[in-house]
């Protein structure tokens, strides 16, 4: 488990402010004072915002030492955890609410201006999942709505070629008519195909739609290049875990709803529990979100109360979620890993650069990013392969046996167990020493054909084979020196006239 960063305790301390209110409303709030390890946090009735940026102790309704607070029973907190995933329910609407982007929607910033005096430029948002692409899309389009502006939302996965004619045409009309701009919301962009993404140019050019698609690939290679210069490309990063703490309390908070009060148990949640899902979800709000729905929702239908713990004076008696409950309700690797996407291409590249420069600690690192994220251990083994010869080469002459017999190994044992093989090949490779020989001489042969100009120079008779007479007559063979039966070193040309000189080790070529 990593532990939070000396920032991160800081930040916990503000929410701390909120002391021991509940996930839900409707019972006793539990003893808890600032510094209790293991307390547990939950939700008061502070508005969403607050919530965000934390409260300082004594701030809002925070319960104290011996108070109560107005809670939820166990049942009515199942109720709205029921339904819609809990990342959409709490989608924010305002730019105020949006969190975890501070450098491309942060205060001052161009876009931030634009979106505020409405002028939506064509957009391409790009950005990992969870990271916030179509909640600003939706904080868009409620925007637009109020100043009178079309928003239409298709998705790439499902939507027809047919389906974006009929908005572009309902666009014109409306332009033309009733002088109203249409904002067009493409999620995944990526899934359309050269074809379909040229039917937005004219209509983008000529101010018919504005364009705001949404991807998780790289666009310099997924979307037309034409397309993407009449659109700005905006990078979203994933959050961080400081955002998605924030993210993650305003959550907790939103269960509040009703003044009703019950004698079912309240739910609660450890502050602990909150941080470590802040941490696992690696940057993904939606996953962070629907693990915490997932994990309440668990224990409260396993209808499980813990027994009146007290630890320093905190005592807790209700349904807890503990650290353990939040890992259980997550149910994935963290690691956030395409094996088809740019990340794929990222981490072999940061492998491959990092055994080339004998960083052995960096390429265990890159290797295991690969092969916990779900990697092929074949496709690694691979490149393994390639890299014995392209960077290591004559230097080490053993390290291309060494890659054959873990791409051999891979394939006889598979994963998890053949992990260690290559692991073992990959310090192999970061500790060999490296030669470029003659993976740069044969890059110079290639370079020298390409550049030959005219036909290519015949082969020396003298170097050709002569199976028959005939071939025999017309000079095949004639004037080769026979290399075993010299003692001494044989002056013979090999290359073609046209080539004689040329020595492609030291880089001279055609």
């Amino acid at each position: 488990m990593i532990h939070p960063r000396e920032g991160s305790r800081k930040r916990l301390h503000r929410l701390e402010g909120i002391r021991c209110t509940v996930l839900g409303m409707g019972g006793r709030a539990a003893v808890a004072t600032p510094g209790t390890p293991g307390r547990a946090v939950a939700a008061h009735r502070a508005a969403p915002a607050a919530a965000a940026r934390g409260l300082e102790p004594g701030a809002g309704s925070a319960a104290s030492p011996g108070g109560h607070a107005a809670a939820l029973s166990g049942e009515t907190v199942a109720q709205k955890l029921e339904g819609k995933p809990l990342a959409d329910k709490l989608r924010p609407g305002t730019l105020g609410d949006y969190v975890g982007q501070d450098q491309v929607l942060g205060e001052q910033t161009l876009l931030r201006s634009l979106l505020e005096a409405h002028e939506i430029p064509s957009l391409v948002l790009w950005g990992p999942p969870g990271c916030g692409k179509t909640t600003l899309a939706h904080i868009i389009a409620s925007n637009s709505r109020k100043n009178g502006t079309r928003f239409v939302t298709l998705s790439a996965t499902s939507a027809k070629t047919n389906d974006v004619r009929d908005v572009i045409k309902q666009a014109e009309n409306e332009k033309r008519l009733l002088k109203r701009k249409t904002i067009l919301f493409i999620d995944e962009i990526h899934r359309f195909n050269k074809s379909q993404q040229d039917t937005f140019l004219p209509h983008v050019e000529c101010g018919t739609v504005t364009l705001i698609g949404a991807t998780t690939e790289n666009p310099s290679f997924q979307v037309n290049s034409a397309l993407l210069s009449r659109c700005r490309v905006i990078v979203l990063k994933k959050l961080s875990v400081e955002a998605m703490e924030a993210i993650l309390m305003r959550a907790i908070n939103s269960a509040n709803g009703s003044n009703s009060k019950s004698s079912e148990s309240p739910v609660y949640i450890e502050e602990k529990a909150v941080s470590t899902l802040a941490y696992l979800c690696d940057g993904d709000a939606r996953t962070g979100l629907n693990g915490l729905q997932l994990a309440v929702q668990a224990r409260l239908t396993a209808g499980k109360t813990s027994h009146q713990a007290s630890t320093q004076g905190c005592s807790v008696d209700g349904v807890l979620i503990t650290e353990d409950h939040v890992k259980e309700g997550l149910q994935r690797s963290h690691i956030l890993y395409d094996r088809a996407g740019e990340e794929h291409y990222n981490c072999i590249s940061a492998l491959h650069k990092s055994m080339r420069g004998s960083d052995e600690n960096a390429s265990l690192y890159w290797l295991a990013r690969m092969l916990e994220g779900g990697e092929d251990p074949l496709y690694v083994a691979r490149r393994l392969v390639r890299f014995a010869s392209e960077d290591i080469g004559l230097a080490d002459p053993l390290a291309l046996t060494q890659a054959v017999a873990a791409y051999q190994g891979c394939h006889f044992i598979g994963m998890p167990e053949c992990e260690v093989i290559l692991a073992q090949c990959v310090v192999y490779f970061a500790r060999a020493p490296k030669s470029i020989e003659v993976y740069s001489a044969y890059s110079n042969v290639k370079a020298c054909l390409r550049n030959h100009q005219g036909p290519l120079p015949p082969v020396p008779l003298h170097l050709r084979n002569a199976p028959t007479r005939l071939m025999k007559d017309l000079g095949y063979g004639k004037d080769y020196k026979y290399n075993p039966m010299y003692q001494e070193p044989v002056e013979q040309e090999y290359l073609p006239e046209e080539l004689k000189g040329v020595d492609f080790f030291k880089g001279q070529k055609m």
